[in-house]
């Protein structure tokens, strides 16, 4: 057995913004320096897909390490950082245990295929008012589409999405946890504080009524059945929100990214639901964007590697998925692929992402419904990247198109 710390391994530098662009090569490299791990500022990385499960397997013996960041920012005590250290994704034992057990019969496949048709509504009153730009920013027309979504969901107006798009930017970019945005992170999160706590007490002072409950009803229900205290109503609320704009809209422009370059593909997914799907599935795997750290609370024995109680872990889910022993020729965008592996797309174990489930429908509804209306999309300038930390993406996709 060798302590992890007497190791020569690869430096992955993650935080570095010239990485953002192709963190694909860098962890390729790395893989080649040593077989399942590297290292960067903060952290250990494990870079085989194997590894990574064989370290999962282990998540009751570790902690998210979202609150540990927030510690070193100094931020513990702040209104934003006092949300991160106690929202249900970086809770742990037996709160965790009781949050996901509240809300899991909310997020299940059945409930997320129940709201399709309302998300092609969303997108369809999108498309009505962007369409006629003949040119935008892509990945700003796809942030307001999870937004919209969201509202719909609960029951909520969709005229404050301007003003929540602004506060979900800054809130998703906390996962880089760069201390030069904290104003930023704290005014975004009182606005979304405020937002969900008006929501709150509107629903409560006049009830829906008739019709099936929406996700506010049956959230304020658990609440009230005393599965949620108030302040974790309000944090799971505004964690909601935040998760699912990050995820989807960056998915949908990295779709939107990989398909300009396919034509014949993007003309296909116009046609044919069941393969917008899978060139959804195939996205999502080439193109994974999530990454979460880990806190090991006791010590832990991987491949004969000691690591101590303490150390952080960087666990990097979507980078896992271009590993070559796992999954072939994992380089090449392939909607047809032979299923070798299932990708790490929304993390592992008792943190898995509750809402994966609405998340892949929105981009199969969505997805289809831009390829029916928008033709011939095309670059007229080049993209930007978001930093790789926390959940990475395109930050600025211009195209224009012709209408379908």
């Amino acid at each position: 057995m060798i302590g992890i710390d007497t190791l020569d391994l690869p430096f992955i530098p993650v935080d570095d913004p010239e990485f953002a662009s192709d963190p694909f090569t860098r962890f390729a490299a790395a893989r080649d320096e040593h077989p399942w791990l590297a290292k960067c500022a903060f952290a250990y990385i494990p870079t085989d897909y194997a590894a990574i499960r064989e370290i999962m397997a282990h998540d009751d013996q570790m902690r998210v390490g979202f609150g540990d960041a927030v510690d070193l920012l100094g931020a513990a005590d702040t209104p934003w950082g006092r949300f991160v250290k106690n929202t249900i994704l970086n809770e742990g034992g037996e709160t965790h245990k009781r949050l996901r057990a509240a809300v899991a019969p909310v997020f299940t496949p059945r409930q997320a295929n129940a709201n399709r048709a309302l998300m092609r509504e969303v997108m369809a009153d999108l498309l009505d008012k962007w369409l006629p730009k003949g040119e935008f920013d892509f990945e700003v027309f796809a942030s307001y589409y999870p937004i919209s979504v969201m509202c719909r969901v609960i029951g909520a107006s969709t005229d404050a999405v301007p003003h929540m798009r602004r506060s979900l930017e800054a809130l998703g970019a906390g996962g880089s946890f760069d201390g030069s945005i904290m104003a930023e992170l704290q005014s975004g999160f009182a606005l979304m504080d405020d937002f969900v706590r008006d929501l709150i007490a509107q629903r409560r002072a006049r009830p829906r009524t008739g019709g099936e409950p929406d996700l506010l009803d049956r959230l304020v229900g658990i609440r009230n059945e005393g599965g949620l205290d108030e302040q974790e109503l309000i944090y799971l609320l505004i964690f909601l929100f935040t998760a699912g704009y990050d995820t989807s809209r960056n998915a949908l422009t990295i779709i939107m990214h990989l398909m300009i370059d396919r034509p014949a593909d993007y003309a296909r997914c116009a046609a044919d639901t069941e393969y917008c799907r899978k060139i959804v599935d195939e996205s999502l795997r080439y193109f994974g964007v999530a990454s979460s750290p880990r806190v090991l609370m006791a010590d832990l024995v991987v491949r004969d590697v000691h690591i101590p109680k303490g150390t952080m872990l960087l666990l990097p889910w979507g980078m896992s998925a271009r590993d070559p022993k796992v999954f072939d020729d994992p380089n090449s965008f392939d909607p047809d692929r032979r299923k070798s592996a299932t990708p790490i797309i929304f993390g592992l174990g008792p943190h898995i992402c509750l809402g994966q489930f609405i998340a892949r429908a929105q981009l199969e509804e969505g997805w289809h419904a831009i390829t029916r209306r928008m033709a011939a999309p095309r670059r007229v300038g080049e993209p930007g990247w978001r930093t790789f930390p926390g959940i990475w993406g395109i930050r600025g996709l211009p195209i224009a198109f012709s209408a379908a």
